[in-house]
């Protein structure tokens, strides 16, 4: 068949398209901004890429017509806490009209499970995208997951973060509130399972695990399956605000996606029947399964795709190529140059750069700004990295966003999302003389942008010029 993919570098879009590919399916990529799409050279020659925004009502790129079945993986609630439902809508109206044109003959959706009479704005929205795309001209099957586990997903990470670094828990009530949670591993199944299924066309589909547990109890779990114990006390006294914030200086999670989850947190995300499972066979994982599964990944370094990595989790809501081009006039620069005995080792040591690995400098210092960032609104150095050698254009780095990562180029660009009085850029690059240049700009936002600059100087001094001298040993 030939598939068009929508949302195809994102979390779920990452693990749909190489299983489709196995299938042997013909696979078109939906994108924003094909340089964000992080596959690798083999699978970049057996897909075709499209870069298409469907919150642009007037598109210049045309969907190819031939196409069979069509996955609709977009959704906006990392962007915004006020107009994501409207952005989300639009979306949707945007993809009817431009998929209409198409020979398409049956659309997936992947939506939320919504069963309670009153729902969160967030399920509320994914609700409404049912109802836009089911005035579509084509056959639509929509699969409502319960909260996704597996390496890399928001809820996973959260979860881990919340035990890993606080074995004592005052939470807010709404850890009661009963979910019923899916591994990542069963959501690909039955993605791949309705694909051209006539049984499925024109119908809604609850999907979840065979676990259904409260918030509390799956974090007792978590800790049960990692080897220790953590207690948990519920309050009723923190407001939703409290809890957003909460979850923001506890986890990785973005403020704005912290808002929204605490939202819908508080709503049952239970399933009300497993007809699909049993139409197609599926025997789904429990949630111990689904957290020994995602570690299994993780420790053997096969994330394949995080939510942190998508540009909503950070301060850039515009196109990358925006900034690739580092200013030369108005700026403030500490360049610093050594010699490398062994670059193909300076190299590696750059692309390790982040994350576990630290800074090779003053971590302790970077640990701090870190926090000082999430303090004032920021990502601070919790997002971490996916890949610990590997990074792709529109990665997460700490607190940074990759631009460019052109090993063969032997540079790397990265754009500070930190929150800070002004625009900053990192760069790395080895030139033919074996020189490794480590190159920060900052352009300053007025008087408060230079005081800032000037302020932190002496940090710079020691932080750079270590971090320079340990990248080029061999």
């Amino acid at each position: 068949m030939k598939i068009f993919l929508t949302g195809a570098n994102g979390y779920i879009g990452m693990r749909l398209l190489p299983r489709l590919l196995e299938l042997g399916h013909e696979v078109i990529c939906g994108v924003r901004d094909q340089k964000r799409l992080s596959v690798d050279k083999k699978t970049r020659e057996q897909i075709q890429i499209i870069e298409i925004d469907f919150l642009e009502e007037s598109q210049k790129t045309r969907i190819p017509k031939n196409i069979d079945v069509a996955y609709y993986l977009i959704h906006s609630m990392t962007s915004s806490i006020d107009d994501f439902d409207e952005k989300e809508a639009l979306a949707a109206k945007n993809f009817n009209s431009l998929i209409s044109k198409t020979n398409v003959t049956q659309v997936i959706y992947l939506s939320g499970i919504v069963n309670e009479e009153k729902l969160s704005k967030h399920l509320s929205s994914r609700k409404n995208v049912e109802t836009i795309l089911y005035q579509g001209n084509f056959n639509l099957t929509v699969l409502r997951a319960g909260i996704i586990v597996g390496s890399g997903s928001s809820s996973f990470e959260i979860i881990r973060d919340l035990c890993e670094k606080l074995p004592l828990m005052i939470t807010p009530k709404w850890v009661l509130t009963k979910s019923q949670p899916i591994a990542i591993r069963d959501i690909i199944n039955f993605l791949t399972g309705v694909l051209g299924n006539t049984k499925t066309y024109n119908q809604s589909f609850d999907i979840g695990g065979p676990d259904v547990l409260t918030y509390k109890q799956m974090l007792h779990k978590y800790a049960k399956i990692r080897g220790f114990k953590n207690w948990i006390l519920t309050v009723p006294i923190m407001t939703p605000k409290l809890s957003s914030y909460w979850l923001y200086f506890v986890t990785s999670t973005s403020y704005k996606l912290a808002i929204n989850l605490v939202d819908s947190m508080k709503m049952e995300v239970v399933a009300k029947d497993n007809r699909l499972q049993q139409l197609l066979g599926i025997e789904t994982h429990s949630y111990e399964a689904a957290i020994k599964m995602a570690f299994k990944k993780i420790e053997q370094n096969l994330v394949v795709s995080s939510w942190k990595d998508s540009i909503a989790s950070g301060q850039i809501h515009e196109d990358l190529e925006k900034y690739i081009q580092v200013p030369k006039y108005g700026v403030l620069q500490d360049i610093k140059s050594i010699t490398v005995k062994d670059n193909h080792h300076a190299l590696s040591n750059i692309w390790k750069i982040g994350g576990e690995t630290g800074w090779y400098y003053g971590n302790w210092l970077w640990k701090i700004r870190g926090f000082l960032d999430k303090l004032n609104g920021g990502p601070g150095l919790r997002r971490g990295r996916t890949h610990p050698d590997k990074i792709f254009p529109g990665d997460a780095l700490d607190f940074w966003r990759v631009l460019l990562a052109d090993k063969k180029g032997k540079r790397l660009l990265l754009f500070a999302e930190m929150q800070m009085p002004g625009e900053a850029w990192l760069e790395f690059k080895i030139d033919e003389q074996n020189t490794l240049h480590q190159i920060a700009t900052f352009r300053p936002k007025g008087l408060r942008g230079r005081l800032y600059w000037y302020s932190v100087l002496p940090f710079h001094y020691f932080i750079f010029s270590g971090m320079i001298r340990n990248l080029a040993k061999s």
